[in-house]
């Protein structure tokens, strides 16, 4: 009767023991580290890196328990593990002294980090500990506000192109078309020409409002944005901003940065795991924007290059390799055109490309200038830390419709793959400065986790002394099954990877608190069926399959909760939601399976089995 098949009993078993290895990462603690990573575009990190960065700690005669160079996605990291903090600081100072031997001009991006310490094979299973939040594990917090006014520039400048490639196309002719502040003035020589320019700019650009206006003979037309236009232009920017903030921080390996956005204008960012302010800044610094331009190889260009002179309306920069290139002023596209950028192979020729997407205004304006350029070389340049370097200038071999450009030429695979992400997260809609920055040290996320894990503890001991008075045997079983809860409960979060925080603990405790409810409900419809006059084992069966359905109704309303906050929570709300939602079905595997397990193992196999150690048992009074 009171006997588990044996697959049940194996189940139990592997999931006791898979919750053992999934837990066991978290007991580890962290090391301090230095990672290292590419600050410039033209800066690869690779395996070459980390044997230089190797042999600068061998020659200062400082050990490291570990270093490895990973990919992560397209673009190389190098990480140092170390005993200490003193050992860490002082091989960072090393490796930014050989690395960056002019600090002014940094290729590399060296920063303090804290990685997990668990061992290799533990790793080698997959069991990797809980990231910690900002709160748990230090690190540093910053409040970004960004420019909406250079949103708006920016979008002007873009649309004063599309004023000159409307009017080209329509054979207007106009004396002038400028950016004024936040608005475009085109002026005309005649009224007609005015008025016939202006129908169509209103046909072709109907975000835009454009006034005429004519003073000391001049005919002119102003436009501007509607205000519909410009609460997307700056929705959209801080949208963008956002996904390059995420991609940027990626590529450096913080494990679970918190990037959203706070308000109209604002961006919150916080980088668990990262010491060095300096650095944070650095990172969020790496933003880049992006911009397409015509290259200038004419013989005066290039005379001008050789004399070390620039024309006006040209800029000198250089390309990946260092070599100088002239570029025209005029901006053809920038990132805001930019759909999509993947690597690619030339179907022609295998070689490595560079796919690109572009929107509907994109891929309209470089049809046009693919069209009137061929045979004449186009520079695709990121403006990184108000340095520009050129990725690419390949030359346009025909016209090039349908948004689709592909960018080929000496790259290998690998710096394909660059020059894509480059392209993909490079993009910087909008200016942004640092209104606010906190910082959290690991002394006192150590001191969070400290004082969270005692209330969890404290919380656990008062129950189990109180379980095991008043249940006797069956309150060892309960809390057998609630030391199991937890165990579930920490080995789910380690393999979802998920995010601890002050309110996950929280929860930890609430779910110890509940879990515990089942437990009651069994040892108590144990103790009815006894006074009904039932023999122990019947009492089991009966108490364990009727108190099932009370136990399956209160943990589900309480899952409805768990999984609303879950659905329209944010922040440490959602952190808690995730533990809550999570601990409610790990307590009622561990109460209803995990106990009735322990509980067949002792009992099940007992045919005359005349009593139970369940505490006292409290008969009704007969009348």
């Amino acid at each position: 009767m009171n006997r588990y098949p044996l697959w049940k009993y194996i189940t139990v078993l592997a999931a006791l023991v898979i919750g053992l290895l999934y837990t066991l990462p978290n007991f580890f603690g962290e090391s301090p580290a230095v990672q290292i990573a590419g600050a410039k575009t033209a800066v690869k990190v690779d395996n070459q890196t980390l044997e230089k960065v190797e042999g600068v700690l061998k020659s200062n005669n400082i050990d490291a328990t570990g270093a490895y160079f990973e990919m992560n996605g397209p673009v190389g990291t190098v990480r140092v593990r170390f005993a200490t903090p003193d050992i860490q600081l002082k091989a960072k100072d090393l490796i930014e002294k050989a690395l960056n031997p002019d600090p002014s001009d940094p290729g590399y991006t060296v920063a303090l980090n804290l990685l997990p310490a668990s061992p290799n094979w533990l790793s080698a299973l997959g069991a990797h500990p809980m990231y910690l939040g900002l709160d748990l594990r230090g690190g540093v917090h910053f409040l970004l506000q960004v420019d909406m006014q250079g949103a708006l520039t920016g979008r002007y400048d873009s649309l004063a192109n599309d004023v000159r490639t409307t009017l080209r196309e329509n054979k207007l002719s106009a004396s002038s078309v400028d950016r004024s502040d936040q608005s475009i003035v085109v002026r005309f020589d005649n009224q007609e020409t005015r008025n016939n320019a202006a129908s169509e700019l209103r046909r072709r650009m109907p975000d835009m409002v454009f006034t005429p206006s004519d003073s000391g003979g001049t005919f002119s037309l102003q436009g501007k944005l509607t205000d519909a236009a410009i609460t997307q232009v700056q929705g959209n920017a801080l949208k963008q901003n956002i996904t390059t903030l995420h991609n940027r921080i990626n590529e450096l390996g913080v494990a679970e940065p918190i990037i959203q956005q706070q308000g109209a204008d604002r961006i919150v960012v916080q980088l668990p795991g990262v010491q060095d302010v300096a650095k944070a800044k650095e990172i969020l610094g790496r933003t880049a924007t992006l911009e397409i331009r015509m290259v200038d190889d004419s013989p005066t260009a290039m005379a001008a290059l050789s004399s070390g002179t620039v024309p006006f309306g040209l800029e000198r920069y250089t390309d990946a390799d260092g070599r100088p290139l002239l570029l025209r002023r005029q901006v053809i596209l920038t990132g805001e055109n930019l759909q999509d950028a993947q690597p690619g192979r030339d179907q022609q020729s295998q070689q490595p490309s560079v796919n690109l997407t572009l929107d509907a205004k994109g891929a309209r304006i470089f049809r046009d200038v693919t069209r009137d350029n061929i045979g004449k070389r186009m520079a695709i340049l990121l403006f990184e830390n108000g340095k520009g370097q050129v990725v690419t200038a390949p030359v346009i071999r025909g016209e090039i419709p349908g948004g689709q450009v592909q960018i080929s030429g000496s790259m290998t695979a690998q710096e394909a793959a660059d020059i894509s992400l480059l392209l993909r997260a490079g993009s910087l809609a909008a200016p942004m400065n640092i209104i606010e920055e906190r910082t959290i040290g690991p002394s006192l996320g150590a001191e969070n986790i400290n004082k969270g894990f005692d209330s969890t503890l404290y919380g656990f001991l008062a129950i189990a002394v109180f379980i095991i008075v008043y249940y006797r045997l069956f309150g060892v079983f309960s809390t057998l099954g609630l030391a199991f809860n937890v165990l579930l409960l920490l080995a789910v979060l380690s393999m979802l990877q998920a995010t601890l925080t002050l309110p996950g603990i929280a929860a930890i405790a609430l779910t110890l608190g509940m879990a515990i409810d089942a437990n009651v409900l069994i040892n108590e419809r144990i103790r009815e069926e006894l006074r009904a006059g039932h023999s122990p084992q019947q009492a089991i069966h009966l108490g364990f399959d009727r108190a099932w359905g009370t136990i399956l109704d209160s943990n589900l309303t309480t899952l409805i909760v768990g999984l609303s906050l879950l659905a329209f929570g944010t922040g440490p709300i959602r952190g808690f939601a995730v533990v809550h939602c999570i601990g409610i079905l790990t307590s009622m595997f561990s109460s209803v399976v995990g106990v009735r397990a322990l509980v067949n193992l002792w009992y099940g196999s007992r045919r005359k089995l005349q009593s139970i150690s369940i505490g006292q048992i409290w008969k009704p009074k007969q009348d």
